[in-house]
């Protein structure tokens, strides 16, 4: 038995070192067809119906505004903070316990505040 095993194993690594598969034209073939496909530009225009903005090669991603629970508080904070305007303060973390807002002034700053248990402050103001 042991015969056997030991002149089959020679036999068995030669027949793992053949190649299978594609052929070197047929890959060649392949390269070819996928650079002729033709590639769709991305459209200038978001999803939102805003211009599509990159910085560095990364695209910039408006976040929908969605009211939250401290919307009223946090709004009041940035009026205390000389930031009025825009469509008011918007929650950009999940509802929870701990939330994030953010407000566009007038002027072009940002305001952003940190609520935890309705118990908002101002981060910062930019």
């Amino acid at each position: 038995m042991k015969r056997w095993v030991s002149l089959l194993l020679p036999l068995l690594a030669a027949c793992s070192s053949m190649p299978f598969g594609q052929s070197n034209e047929q890959e060649a073939e392949a390269a070819r067809r996928a650079a002729s496909v033709r590639k769709v530009a991305p459209s200038d225009i978001a999803e939102d119906g805003s211009k599509r903005v990159a910085i560095g090669g990364v695209e910039i991603v408006r976040v929908e505004f969605k009211p939250g629970v401290s919307s009223a508080t946090v709004e009041n904070l940035a009026k205390q903070a000389g930031c009025t305007g825009g469509p008011g303060a918007g929650l950009v973390t999940e509802a929870g316990p701990v939330e994030m807002y953010r407000m566009s002034c007038g002027d072009g700053r940002v305001f952003l505040a940190r609520c935890e248990l309705r118990q908002c402050r101002p981060i910062s103001l930019k």
